[in-house]
């Protein structure tokens, strides 16, 4: 790797002589602008607007445009000047926890190395005194033409130092959150934290750029003459969220087929249907359809018996003509026996 600075860090009255290198690099792909009728290439020249003259890097200087359009040259020179401490320094201000940097801050990575033999003994004091401390250092420094807030951490055995945007560099969130108030149930609170759990951790070695892969496969298909690959199918399901309870759980179901635990059904979002309260109201209709049909069948048995005791009493009345003829006649017989022994005088004994 190329150096891209060349300094101190100021470590109290600890001086350590430090190169800068970058630490990330972008694996992008990039495209050239070209002329889509005969595909010839555009480019960019800088022209002098005063001469109309073409220029090359070493004729370009910097300026700074005042208010009325006037231009200020600044110089290298100008800038290596300036009475700051920090302008060859990384000079660190504090040592704070980790978890204090919020990371809306945090900007380019760079790693610093010792610079010479000297070097290696402070350079090696300062990266353990962070790993014991367990906090990383606040520093200051000037890198391409102004001062910038940097955080020291370690990474291996490397001090890695991160770029920070000044506290006032950050814009505040005003209008970003949803306006309406929503409300969130227990259930689906519940139903997140268990996507979370089936999802789990991820190795972000194992993770790569898909995107880039499939440029690289259209650029080298089409450099070979051949056709692009065929467009990817939509997937469904990306459309508006209705049934937020049916989406979690569906995705909790294909989260746990990913990772081999079981079946999960195709995930799709259905829309919430009002409740058919007529369809709980029918249910009361059934029961006393049912109590309805109940009784009819209770008053039709109540219709038989009645009906048959009334063919019961009707045999009956027509045998007792003769019954009662005969009862009659007994008791007529009766009466005039006993009004026959009432009228015949007593015998008087004997003296």
């Amino acid at each position: 790797m190329r150096s891209i600075w060349n300094g101190a860090i100021s470590f109290g009255l600890v001086s350590i002589p430090i190169k800068l290198f970058n630490a990330t690099e972008s694996h992008s792909i990039s495209f050239r602008q070209i002329h889509t009728e005969d595909g010839g290439r555009v480019r960019y020249r800088k022209v002098c607007e005063l001469d109309g003259e073409e220029l090359d890097a070493s004729e370009i200087g910097k300026a700074y445009e005042d208010a009325d359009g006037s231009l200020v040259p600044i110089t290298d020179d100008d800038l290596a000047a300036l009475p700051l401490p920090t302008a060859r320094t990384i000079e660190i201000v504090a040592f704070v926890p980790a978890d204090s940097i919020d990371p809306l801050q945090i900007d380019t990575a760079y790693y610093l190395s010792a610079s010479g033999v000297p070097a290696a003994k402070p350079y090696t004091l300062l990266r353990e005194a962070l790993k014991r401390s367990r906090k990383v250092a606040v520093a200051k420094f000037a890198l391409r033409g102004r001062e910038r807030l940097g955080m020291l951490r370690v990474v291996d055995d490397v001090i890695a130092m991160h770029g920070l945007l000044w506290p006032d560099e950050i814009r505040a969130p005003e209008g970003v959150a949803p306006d309406s108030a929503v409300k969130i149930r227990d259930a689906e609170l519940d139903l997140a934290d268990a996507l979370m759990d089936t999802l789990g951790e991820v190795d972000v070695d194992s993770l790569h750029d898909d995107y880039r892969e499939a440029v690289e496969s259209l650029i080298a298909s089409k450099a070979g003459g051949a056709l692009p690959p065929a467009e990817a199918p939509e997937t469904k399901g990306g459309g508006k969220v209705i049934d937020l309870m049916a989406a979690l759980e569906k995705s909790v179901r294909a989260a746990k087929e990913a990772r081999g635990e079981e079946a999960a059904e195709p995930a799709e979002v259905t829309e919430l249907k009002p409740r058919k309260t007529a369809a709980r109201k029918s249910a009361p209709a059934k029961k006393t359809a049912t109590k309805t049909t109940s009784a009819k069948s209770t008053s039709a048995k109540t219709a038989t018996k009645s009906t048959s005791k009334t063919a019961t009493a009707a045999k009956k009345s027509a045998a007792s003509p003769k019954a009662s003829a005969a009862g009659a006649k007994k008791s007529t017989a009766t009466t005039a026996k006993k009004t026959a022994k009432k009228a015949a005088p007593r015998k008087r004994a004997s003296a």
